[in-house]
């Protein structure tokens, strides 16, 4: 069995507008997210990562926009309910922050294993909706720029 690694991408995919795309996760519904994802390897360069997880989870090309890499990094806990999937021992995540702005809504073609619907909202609401704490703080942070 192989674990995922504790470094991650945290991607708001969003409009020149201020729409923000959210996905809601298959094995938590209620559950409301931006694109996240892990490194598959430790010498993957992180913005290929961005990319990778966006096109994995929603089908977009991130190409077709301006992905940015903030300089923002967040260290937390990892859920007891998840710490399975990583190397024995591992407690934290590192996860590094990207936007991805998109002229207009694209269509999405989601990664049913791992969410079962989205929305479009504007960037207050959508912050309001997301259950993690650093994915709501990156939302607060587009709508500040």
């Amino acid at each position: 069995m192989s674990h995922k690694l504790p470094v991650s991408v945290l991607v708001i995919v969003h409009t020149a507008g201020g729409e923000v795309l959210l996905l809601e996760r298959a094995l938590r519904p209620g559950y409301w997210q931006s694109v996240t994802g892990s490194l598959d390897t430790m010498d993957e360069p992180l913005e290929e990562t961005a990319a990778r997880e966006v096109r994995e989870e929603t089908g977009i090309e991130a190409k077709g926009g301006r992905l940015e890499r903030w300089n923002v990094v967040y260290t937390f806990e990892i859920y007891r309910q998840w710490r399975h999937r990583f190397a024995p021992g591992v407690l934290h995540n590192v996860e590094h922050l990207f936007a991805l702005e998109l002229p207009a809504r694209p269509a999405v073609r989601l990664a049913r294993d791992e969410h079962v619907d989205l929305v479009w909202l504007p960037w207050r609401e959508a912050a309001a909706k997301c259950f993690s704490w650093s994915n709501r703080d990156a939302i607060m942070m587009l709508g500040e720029k």
